[in-house]
């Protein structure tokens, strides 16, 4: 984006996503690295066991077994799903909201924004 002398932004040619955002590559998140970094091969390790129970859930429907035993099992994954999700909000309030707040101006207030809004997607789960 390119800043016009009015101080409004004018688009660029490379101006992020569909949706006019700007991508990770062009500062849209303002770092090079995400909170989760130092913990992304804990993060991975996790989500491969969680997609280990999803594999679970699908041979137990292949093998006709009981639906109960079933939805323990889904209960079980979404809590793990929802348990990641915590964490990894930990650290982008850890680390993308708190150097937000450091660099001051309004960029504190877009991250808590965005916090905010990914706090209320995970609560209509």
């Amino acid at each position: 984006m390119t800043t016009t002398e009015a101080g409004a932004t004018a688009p660029s040619e490379n101006s992020g996503n569909a949706d006019n955002r700007p991508t990770a590559e062009q500062g849209g998140h303002g770092h090079a690295t995400h909170g989760y970094h130092k913990q992304k091969d804990e993060h991975l390790k996790r989500l491969r066991r969680i997609e280990g129970q999803i594999r679970g859930l699908q041979r137990m429907v292949d093998e006709d077994v009981y639906c109960i035993d079933i939805l323990t099992q889904v209960s079980a994954s979404t809590k793990a799903l929802q348990s990641f999700a915590l964490q990894l909000l930990e650290e982008h309030l850890r680390h993308c909201v708190a150097d937000a707040a450091v660099k001051g101006g309004g960029e504190i207030d877009a991250k808590v924004e965005e916090a905010t809004k990914a706090i209320g997607r995970l609560l209509r789960t």
